[in-house]
Formats: structure tokens, C-alpha cells, sequence
């Protein structure tokens, strides 16, 4: 698949494909007199290490002819300010009610308006890593933020001689075209204190206004390709893939959904200490899953990481590119290096060469075969296995977790409170019935077995790593033994020693009673919020409401299998 970028005279013009307003005014920017091509990351590394605040660390990129680098390319760090996560509060999305495009529209007209006094950075990138599904993105950006321009060609695929050809030759589809973004991380408007992210990502294209953080760019342009992939077949994925090789005959592959610091990346890169035959790894935060064959396709080449759990003198560091946030300091030998450990703030980050992850591949071809919705509800044994197509789905749509340091929250906002966040994409631009139709015929059609993972804490009792990589190995060698979890008749549970329900506890009953009330409650408000923006089918609803009353039913001591 591949995305538009010339076109015939008869092809240019009022509503055809390519030509809607807010595009006509982003785009348009990108031909000016004072916009320079990069063309390359070597072009790029220069620009931002010569760039001011840059710190050139002592680091020196692995391997970096691999990559397209120099050798003696240094790992660059950069910092934001007190601006270290994202936004979700910028964000306006064109096609949602009480939008206000018109308005929009003028804002970022005068924001190119603004910065034609300074000289542009034109970058070009492929997002999708498989000939079945590859898009091209352009970035615009002004000169001083070159750090994240840097950021974001070796985030996504830089043009190379490779990507190139098979990018030419793969199949362009419909009438998507290339992605355009604007960005201008210096803007500033009253009406607007916390920055604005506007998408309009029918006509694939978005402005990022006020944005220092990298976050903002690398998920900004995410999400545009993730709607097009939405359009185009393939269930959009936050989250990480992999395929064990348990046996010669036997191969299972994994997806799981989480938010930052769910755990998602830690169990995708996990090797379960070597006792697979093979272990291969799509991505850890950013694939889609082709929902007629099953096969999926990473989005992004390297990975974006968090540094908090990486000291300094890790081995994990030799693969640093880039470094956002972090602190630095001279070691014995003299040397700048890197002081991670969110010592500066939270939400340290770092971007990770793909080298780093050796088992690593660009697609995976067969079918998926788990879904693992990952929570922090503590209310949730370790592992449970839900039965049905609407409740595996629906239970995605109503994922519990809680905020993490990669969040910019607005006055007021309590980080600690319990929030669903459906499918752990935060990132959606289209209405959520899409995805719920995606993932419920994953399970009906393709029959993919859902489960949900609880990676907090159940009834105050930590769940470890340990216990989380015991449960899933248990489901992809076939020996997990799942048995009623309460009352419910289509979710079961892995008997997990220290984490086993206690249905005589009042206390436990009413809060299992009043989370499962919440998801319905969630569903419900959807039918109303927006207009019914993001309204779910009934079916999401009975089966949901089934579970709801199963649970009213329980009284404390009265669940199968546990007596008073």
C-alpha cells in the first residue's frame, strides 16, 4: 500500500481526494521559499547537533552505518523545559461534534502565517514497514527544533535506498494520500494555554501547535496512519506483538494492549529465559493487524522508550539514538554520559536503535492468536479468560488503568484516579464502534482466544513480572487450566497461589460489583456524549449487562466453587 503525492491537472480541484481546506492550508506551507529539504539522517544529526541547547553526550551510536549514520555519531540528549508528556487535553479532531473547524482553520493559517520570518525543515518518512502497508509522512518544522525533527525521521522509517524501491513498489490504495503535518512547538495563544493538536486525518493531515515534547509528534503522526489503516481493512494497535516457536508444530502469537507503564513493552521484549525454541518481536508499541489474513505489520523501526528503568552503564544504553528529558553528568574517564532514573522528572525517554531487540521482524505472517488486554484493576486475578466475541471486545472498549507520567493532565485532573481508556489508544480519530467491530470479528471470525492481564495490584497485593510471565506462559504452551472466576459464566481464571479471590469478603464483592457497574456505566455514556460519537451496538451492551448480572446476583460466600 502506498499513499498519493502528484497528481494529473484533472485530478486537482475543489472535493476531490486531497483538497479540503484545512489540508490546502497545512500543505501549502511546505512549498515556501524559506523551507529546506533534509534529505537524509546524516543531514539531520547535524542540524540538530549543532543546534543550540543540544547536549552532545560521549555515547556513541551503535553500529550507526546500519542505520544510516555516521560513524562517530554521538547519542544526542535533549530537554523540554517543564513540558515532559503529553497533552490529551490539546487535542480537536475535525470529525467529532462541536468541533469548530472553521476557527481551527484560521489559527493555523495564521501560525504559517507567523513563521515565514524563519527558515523550515522539510523531513520525509514511511510509516508502515511492509509492502503491504506503507504510507509516506511529511513533517514541516521551524529551525531551532531540530532535536525533534532528528527525533522523528529516526522514530519512523528514514528514506533509504532499500525503503525506497519497495516502496515504489508497493500497491497504492484508494485515494489515501501522504500524511502532512505542521508543527510549530514555539506557538503560543491565549485561548489555547496548553498548546494545540488539531487532526483532520480524513484528509490526512494535522497542525501540532505549542508542542515541545517529542510524544506529541511521534503519536500525532501515529494516529494519522492508524485512521488509515482503519479505513483500509487492519485493526489500528497500541500496543506490543510477538510469536514464540514453543515447538517445531507449534506457534502462538501474542498481542498486548496497555497504556505507558502498563507493562506492554516488558512482555513483548520478554525472552522467558531462552525456553522457546524462537521468539521473534513485531513492536512494542505501534502495529496493525490485517483482519481478513491475521498477519500484522510494525509500524515503526525503533522504539521509544522510557529511561527510568535503565541506569546509567545499562547495557540496554549502547543502543540509544536520541535522549529527551534526562539529566547528564561527566563519568570518571571525563566523558559526558546520560543520568536517567527520572532523577530530572518523570517520563524520561529515549529512542532505541532496532538493533536492540536482535529477534526482530518487520511483519509477522501468522495469524494472530491472543489477544491480552493489559489493566490495573484491582479487582482482576492475574489472568482471566473471557469467552465471547461482544465481551472479549467490549471488555477491550472498557480498559481500567491508571495515568502515568507520560500524560500532560489539566488543572484539576486527579492522576491517581482509575480511568478506562478503550483498546489503550488514546490516539483515536475515528468513532469507536470501528474498533469494536474490528477486535469482536478478530475473535469470532479468526478465533482469536482474549484475555485480560492485571499488571497492578490485586486487592492491594502486588502483582509481580513473575507472576504475569508464569500466566502467559502457561497460555502459550496450552497447560493453563482456567476455572470459574465467581459468578461469571463467560470469564474464567488462572488459580494464581496468594492472588485467589475471596468471595466471603463483603468488601471484595461490592468492589468487584462496582467496577464491573462502572464498564456498563462507561458504555452507556458513550450512547450520549458527543451526540453518541462513539456509541457501541447493543450488543456490547448485553454483554456487558449479562456480566453485571451475574455479579447482583452474588452475595458474599455464594460464588461456585468458594464456601464461606
Amino acid at each position: 500500500m502506498s499513499t498519493k503525492a502528484y497528481y494529473k491537472h484533472d485530478e486537482i480541484g475543489k472535493g476531490k481526494p486531497g483538497f479540503s481546506k484545512t489540508r490546502s492550508i497545512i500543505e501549502a506551507a511546505f512549498y515556501g521559499n524559506n523551507v529546506v529539504e533534509v534529505k537524509d539522517l546524516k543531514q539531520a544529526y547535524e542540524l540538530a547537533k549543532d543546534s543550540p541547547g543540544t547536549i552532545v553526550t560521549d555515547m556513541p551510536v551503535y553500529k550507526p552505518e546500519a542505520i544510516g549514520l555516521e560513524e562517530g555519531t554521538k547519542v544526542l540528549l535533549f530537554n523540554d523545559g517543564s513540558v515532559t508528556g503529553r497533552c490529551a487535553a490539546a487535542r480537536r479532531i475535525a470529525s467529532e461534534p462541536g468541533v469548530d473547524t472553521n476557527a481551527l482553520d484560521l489559527k493555523v493559517m495564521d501560525a504559517i502565517y507567523d513563521t515565514r520570518w524563519s527558515t523550515l525543515y522539510h523531513a520525509q518518512v514511511y510509516i508502515g514497514l511492509d509492502p503491504e502497508f506503507m504510507v509516506k509522512a511529511h513533517l514541516l518544522i521551524p529551525e531551532g527544533e531540530e532535536n525533534i525533527l532528528y527525533s522523528w525521521m529516526l522514530n519512523f522509517q528514514y528514506q533509504s535506498a532499500e525503503y525506497n524501491e519497495m516502496y515504489k513498489n508497493s500497491r497504492p490504495i484508494g485515494d489515501e494520500t501522504d500524511i502532512y503535518i505542521f508543527s510549530d512547538p514555539q506557538w503560543k495563544d491565549s485561548d489555547y494555554p496548553l498548546g494545540l493538536t488539531y487532526f483532520n486525518t480524513d484528509t490526512n493531515c494535522a497542525a501540532l501547535l505549542g508542542m515541545r515534547y517529542f510524544g506529541e509528534h511521534k503519536k500525532g503522526t501515529l494516529t494519522i496512519a492508524w485512521a488509515i489503516a482503519n479505513r483500509n481493512g487492519y485493526a489500528s494497535c497500541h500496543g506490543g506483538q510477538k510469536e514464540y516457536q514453543v515447538s517445531k508444530d507449534r506457534h502462538y502469537v501474542a498481542s498486548f494492549f496497555g497504556l505507558s507503564g502498563s507493562g506492554k513493552s516488558t512482555l513483548t521484549h520478554a525472552m522467558h529465559d531462552n525456553k522457546y525454541e524462537n521468539i521473534t518481536v513485531l513492536h512494542d508499541d505501534a502495529f496493525i493487524i490485517n483482519t481478513e489474513t491475521g498477519a500484522s505489520i510494525a509500524m515503526e523501526p525503533t522504539y521509544f522508550d522510557k529511561t527510568a528503568d535503565y541506569p546509567t552503564g545499562c547495557p540496554d544504553n549502547k543502543y540509544l539514538l536520541t535522549a529527551q528529558n534526562c539529566s547528564a553528568t561527566l563519568d570518571d574517564e571525563g566523558k559526558v554520559v546520560l543520568v536517567t532514573e527520572d532523577i530530572r522528572n518523570g517520563n524520561g525517554r529515549a529512542i532505541k536503535s532496532k538493533l536492540w531487540s536482535e529477534n526482530r521482524v518487520d511483519k509477522i505472517d501468522s495469524p494472530v492468536s491472543a489477544i491480552f488486554w493489559i489493566m490495573k484493576d484491582p479487582t482482576i486475578p492475574p489472568i482471566v479468560k473471557i469467552e465471547g466475541a461482544s465481551l472479549a471486545s467490549v471488555m477491550g472498549a472498557t480498559l481500567a488503568t491508571k495515568r502515568t507520567t507520560a500524560e500532560r493532565l489539566a488543572p484539576g485532573v486527579d492522576p491517581n484516579r482509575l480511568v478506562v481508556e478503550p483498546y489503550a489508544n488514546p490516539f483515536r480519530t475515528y468513532p469507536l464502534v470501528n474498533d469494536y467491530k474490528k477486535f469482536r470479528d478478530l475473535v469470532k471470525e479468526r478465533h482469536v482466544e482474549c484475555y485480560i492481564l492485571n499488571t497492578g495490584d490485586f486487592m492491594g497485593k502486588d502483582i509481580k513480572p513473575s507472576v504475569t510471565l508464569s500466566c502467559i506462559e502457561q497460555v502459550v504452551e496450552g497447560t493453563a487450566e482456567f476455572k470459574p472466576w465467581g459468578p461469571f459464566s463467560n470469564m474464567k481464571m488462572l488459580e494464581v497461589e496468594g492472588y485467589i479471590p475471596d468471595f466471603t469478603s463483603q468488601e471484595y464483592v461490592d468492589t468487584l460489583k462496582a467496577r464491573m457497574t462502572d464498564r456498563l456505566n462507561f458504555v452507556f455514556d458513550k450512547d450520549v456524549e458527543d451526540g453518541g460519537y462513539d456509541r457501541l451496538p447493543t450488543q456490547a451492551k448485553e454483554a456487558l449487562a449479562k456480566v453485571i448480572g451475574e455479579a447482583h446476583e452474588m452475595m458474599a460466600g455464594d460464588a461456585p466453587g468458594y464456601q464461606k
